[in-house]
């Protein structure tokens, strides 16, 4: 392992409620958007159906609060991200600008999207959620910590109990969830090995 590796031991910022149950990949980002073909600039489009009328009116969603602006965690409710598997609902909110998600609930192949994007899908009980929901409705400046070592969410003059799923924490923690990163940190190691392989030809890898 290599400095150039990436950890992620926690998470800062201001929050962003989005509320509701079961809130899907498809409203996370529409279908439409799939076809693109890089995930660049895919950030605005992110809740693009219920953001907007088909007249691209705005309609009442905290996303197009200016006071939730800048937020970097998003707190959901149950069974977040639920649907099709598509990589580019996590891709939208990254871009968005979303660094960690709190919820009830996340659906696992969604949480695992996140993953691979450095983005901790953190749980805590309904309970929890909804009085964080509450607080960054009214508080929406106010920092929010997300300790995924600990597995602890801070805000105000409160710390609650959280759950990291535990590969996730591992992976987050000690820097292997991006896996693109962990090749190129030990692109000496990775290329010896190639050369070892009898069905490599040699030179196979080129420069990277």
């Amino acid at each position: 392992m290599t400095e150039d590796v990436e950890t992620v031991e926690r998470v800062t910022g201001t929050g962003v409620p989005v509320r509701g149950n079961d809130i899907d990949t498809d409203q996370i980002i529409p279908a439409r958007f799939l076809k693109v073909v890089t995930f660049d600039g895919l950030g605005q489009f992110v809740f693009q159906d219920v953001r907007f009328t088909d007249d691209d009116e705005p309609k009442d969603h905290p996303f197009n609060e200016d006071r939730f602006r800048d937020a970097s965690i998003l707190v959901v409710n149950a069974n977040f991200g639920c649907g099709s598997s598509r990589e580019h609902a996590p891709q939208a909110l990254k871009r968005w600008g979303i660094d960690a998600i709190v919820g009830e609930s996340f659906a696992e192949i969604f949480a695992g999207n996140c993953l691979a994007l450095g983005v901790p899908t953190v749980t805590a009980d309904q309970a929890e959620i909804e009085a964080l929901q509450e607080f960054v409705d009214e508080n929406p400046d106010a920092e929010i910590d997300v300790d995924v070592d600990d597995e602890t969410v801070s805000y105000g003059d409160r710390e609650i109990d959280a759950t990291v799923d535990d590969a996730q924490r591992r992976a987050l923690v000690e820097g292997v969830w991006d896996t693109t990163a962990l090749m190129k940190s030990n692109a000496e190691a990775v290329a010896e090995t190639a050369a070892s392989l009898p069905y490599i030809e040699a030179g196979a890898g080129g420069d990277a």
